[in-house]
């Protein structure tokens, strides 16, 4: 049963007129007419769920997307490189791009999976590279991180291959290269390693021209992890969340781009900045994008990724948002972002 299963069973019956007499003298409502919801004893909360808080009726009122009926999780079958299907089309140049920002909580996994995922539905070959050690791309397109023998973390420790660790066809033409919590250890183990900050390259170089475009998930840091991603990459793709702190860290963060494009990949240039979890029923959202355009310019993406429940929901079933909930604002939103990013090249 899916976690959100529990908050579609819900019914109303008669509570207990006896046990509650007293009280609906006191506060003046009739017991017979309240609410009661029925709770998934598989789900345990520690607040009690309402049918129709205010938060619930406003985020209906915007996204306006009726819940999926049968949604479930479903476990991604791990398959060995070995297993691919084979690529019906000629794969050009292989573009890898890094998913950074060094906030957390701006939606790099989600728009690594469904921006891969779109991609992937549009017929590209698009390998997704989890180099956060939290692994949030890996479970959150269906893949069991506790039954993996070996992940990127083998890849950049020791001389494993990235072949060797891939997921072929977890959705539509998208492969993954997961991650588990022993990637914690990578940024300290790689410290006393000889050209540490290009063992991910070193690794992508043996996939060029097997993918039309390679995603780098960054974990939320700008650490050894991360300066791999930025050697390892040829563009980066900058998530940036429409709220009062969207922009805390970006200089920093250029920053460091600027240094590792200096000293070890003079080729790095910012592909795109990414406008997520916009609300268009707020003032703030309104004047964070208008200052992100102000401050990036045509490098911000005409698309931005809505505020959505669905969206939020898709990874606890292991699916990405156009399979999750393919007509709702938030695949449409994700879908037009892989048509610019087709079109930028």
């Amino acid at each position: 049963m899916g976690l959100f299963d529990g908050l579609k069973n819900q019914s109303r019956k008669p509570k207990d007129q006896e046990g509650n007499a007293a009280e609906s003298e006191q506060i003046g409502y009739n017991p017979e007419n309240a609410p009661v919801i029925e709770r998934d004893p598989n789900v345990s909360r520690e607040t009690s769920v309402v049918s129709s808080t205010q938060e619930d009726l406003q985020a209906d009122a915007y996204t306006n997307e009726p819940a999926p009926s049968e949604a479930v999780y479903t476990a991604t079958p791990l398959r060995s490189y070995a297993e691919k299907k084979p690529v019906r089309h000629v794969v050009g140049t292989t573009k890898v791009i890094a998913i950074l920002n060094q906030k957390g909580g701006v939606g790099k996994s989600t728009t690594t999976i469904n921006l891969g995922a779109a991609l992937g539905a549009m017929g590209k070959q698009v390998l997704l590279i989890d180099l956060d050690p939290q692994g949030n791309t890996s479970s959150g397109l269906g893949i069991e991180k506790n039954l993996l023998n070996e992940c990127i973390y083998d890849v950049l420790i020791s001389d494993t291959q990235l072949t060797d660790i891939i997921i072929p066809d977890v959705c539509e033409g998208l492969d993954v290269a997961p991650a588990t919590i022993n990637l914690a250890g990578a940024e300290v183990e790689l410290v006393s390693e000889m050209a540490r900050e290009g063992r991910l390259k070193e690794a992508i170089g043996h996939v060029r021209g097997k993918y039309d475009y390679i995603f780098i998930d960054c974990p939320p840091s700008l650490g050894l992890l991360t300066v791999n991603a930025l050697v390892a990459a040829d563009k980066l793709l900058i998530p940036i969340q429409c709220e009062f702190y969207a922009l805390e860290g970006v200089t920093k963060l250029l920053d460091s781009m600027k240094r590792v494009k200096s000293l070890l990949n003079p080729g790095l240039e910012i592909y795109g900045v990414l406008l997520t979890m916009y609300d268009g029923r707020t003032t703030l959202s309104k004047q964070v994008a208008a200052e992100v355009r102000n401050f990036f310019g045509r490098t911000v993406f005409d698309t931005v990724i809505p505020r959505t429940v669905k969206i939020s929901e898709a990874p606890s079933f292991g699916q990405p948002i156009n399979e999750y909930d393919p007509t709702g604002k938030g695949a449409e939103a994700y879908c037009a972002l892989a048509r610019e990013v087709s079109q930028r090249g």
